[in-house]
């Protein structure tokens, strides 16, 4: 293999792993989790992007596979402790009434 089709392969393989990172932080069911998580991965990449010893991205290579497969063991465990969601989340609050179920937002009384 020539030298640009091992870099090549190796930038395939980075951003390979990059997209699995982001996509398995998603799947936190805790906002600061998913949020701690896709943060911890860009600066991650950001830090090394100008990284050219080969052997060392091999072994920044490994260490993203392992935090993968960290995440994805700390993932399936976030889905058995599920909390309430957060405000920033966007979940539908409110009083269900009517036939269909549909949630009636009501205003705070109090201060205007």
């Amino acid at each position: 293999m020539s030298v640009a089709n091992l870099q090549r392969d190796t930038a395939f393989q980075v951003r390979s792993l990059f997209r699995s990172l982001l996509r398995q932080s998603s799947q936190f069911s805790n906002f600061n989790f998913r949020d701690y998580a896709r943060r911890k991965t860009r600066d991650s990449f950001r830090e090394h992007k100008n990284e050219t010893e080969e052997r060392r991205i091999q072994e920044l290579i490994q260490d993203g596979l392992k935090n993968l497969r960290l995440l994805k063991r700390q993932t399936v465990i976030s889905q058995f402790y599920q909390l309430d969601k957060l405000v920033v989340e966007g979940q539908k609050t409110g009083k269900e009434t009517g036939d269909k179920g549909g949630i009636v937002r009501q205003k705070d009384t109090g201060w205007d």
